[in-house]
């Protein structure tokens, strides 16, 4: 049965997270559009296969690699050597973004919630992209489909037909650090970068994706998977604070900006959403990440724990 819509009074804005109860009571309005954001690197078609067999109610799906990502070229292929750039989740260009966007029902005054399968680290891509083009509206799903299966809430496979909207664009360039800004950073600690992989990949030990093991000389290892607890939630915004806390005093300290990557610009999203929820903002995203980093021969790499 089509999910009926619902109308009422404006929600309340919204902050970075709401719980699965707050979706349940909301669900179905005309103003609010829920994301599925499921994904996984090594089985590009899970998300979509995991999707059509059952989701929230009225949620639309969005791809990491076809709809949250332009395709590779060879201009920008991580393993094409000098002048490639963009890494392996290149943004789509504004126009594309906006029309995606609009496609699927998304536009000024819509409350967008963004949900995944793990950790939030996939949907954190879309929160940034909207937050990117200056929609302030949107949160994730906090414990995303995992919380919203346990909790008993009603699933489906039935795929909607959301009603396009305007969706009229504001990027935010200064959310973006470029390759040239982060060189510096690594060179004269100018910034603090922040680097959101695994332990084991920081160091070096292993590099299952990327062509070449290591990191981004300077940079600290904050791990996306840190900021959530033991049943997958998000830690309190004074646990989240006290995780950032070295970080925070050496930026005040140095009137430093931050820079956060990960491997291609999709799990470092989440350490920006996180360190905004400590009470830390601004922080920006060096989209490329590692995968673009390390596709630079003449860009120096470092191994081993310490920064």
């Amino acid at each position: 049965m089509t999910q009926e819509r619902k109308v009422g009074q404006p929600l309340d804005r919204v902050g970075n997270l709401v719980s699965v109860a707050w979706l349940s009571r909301h669900l179905g309005r005309d103003d609010l559009v829920v994301a599925d954001c499921r994904f996984a690197l090594d089985d590009p078609e899970a998300g979509r296969r995991a999707y059509e067999r059952d989701h929230i109610p009225g949620a639309v799906y969005f791809d990491l690699e076809k709809d949250l990502s332009r395709p590779v070229s060879p201009a920008s292929d991580p393993s094409g050597g000098p002048g490639s750039g963009g890494g392996r989740h290149p943004l789509p260009s504004v126009e594309e973004m906006a029309a995606l966007f609009g496609a699927t029902g998304i536009g000024d005054g819509t409350i967008v919630i963004c949900y995944d399968d793990h950790g939030g680290s996939m949907a954190a891509r879309l929160w940034w992209m909207l937050r990117y083009l200056g929609h302030r509206q949107v949160a994730l799903l906090d414990g995303g489909y995992t919380a919203w299966r346990a909790a008993g809430l009603p699933v489906t496979a039935e795929v909607p037909n959301p009603s396009p909207r305007t969706f009229i664009p504001r990027p935010q360039p200064h959310m973006i650090a470029t390759m040239d800004e982060v060189r510096r950073a690594s060179a004269t600690g100018e910034a603090i970068i922040v680097d959101s992989r695994t332990p084991e990949r920081y160091r070096g030990d292993v590099e299952p994706i990327d062509p070449v093991a290591g990191h981004i000389p300077g940079a600290i290892n904050l791990p996306w998977n840190g900021n959530l607890n033991e049943n997958g939630l998000f830690r309190e915004p004074d646990q989240l604070t006290h995780r950032f806390a070295l970080l925070w005093q050496e930026a005040q300290k140095g009137k430093k900006d931050v820079i956060v990557h990960c491997g291609s610009g999709v799990t470092g999203c989440l350490n920006v959403l996180a360190l905004e929820r400590a009470g830390i903002p601004g922080a920006r995203l060096f989209v490329g990440g590692w995968s673009e980093w390390c596709s630079h021969p003449e860009n120096p790499i470092a191994r081993g724990d310490r920064a």
